[in-house]
């Protein structure tokens, strides 16, 4: 369902603007979310993912409990490339596959101070949307 007047609902716009999309937004389309001990910590759902993180595959022929390094964003074809998930090509070489980021789930953030500045702000943000919001206990005070 459609909210804002401003974007197309149309297929194929959408699909147009995916596929010639430019690196500063196929950064921001390359989210994937944070693991659920990292999300309680910084508060925060999904973060564009970066060379050094470490995460884990959740979806597809590769899932499983190993934790790899990404040790490449390949963002023209929207995939990363993860340390140890590879396969052999016929004639012997091995070449990594490609795994969209979606698909995996961030054990350990590469920290630096760009980073830890994003996920401040995200915080801010979520905690922000959160402020007007009822709970059950504020419920019950008032009745």
């Amino acid at each position: 369902m459609k909210f804002n007047k401003a974007v197309s609902g149309s297929r194929r716009k959408n699909r147009k603007r995916h596929f010639t999309a430019p690196s500063h937004i196929r950064r921001r389309i390359m989210s994937a979310p944070l693991s659920k001990e990292l999300r309680t910590k910084h508060n925060v759902r999904s973060i564009p993912i970066r060379k050094d993180d470490e995460v884990q595959v959740v979806r597809g022929h590769y899932k499983g409990q190993q934790v790899g390094k990404v040790v490449q964003v390949y963002r023209k074809k929207y995939v990363i490339h993860i340390e140890r998930i590879q396969r052999e090509k016929v004639n012997g070489a091995t070449v990594n596959v490609g795994i969209h980021p979606s698909k995996v789930v961030i054990v350990k953030l590469k920290m630096d101070k760009d980073r830890k500045s994003i996920l401040e702000r995200k915080a801010r943000a979520r905690a922000d949307l959160a402020k007007g919001k009822h709970t059950e206990e504020s419920i019950m005070e008032t009745s």
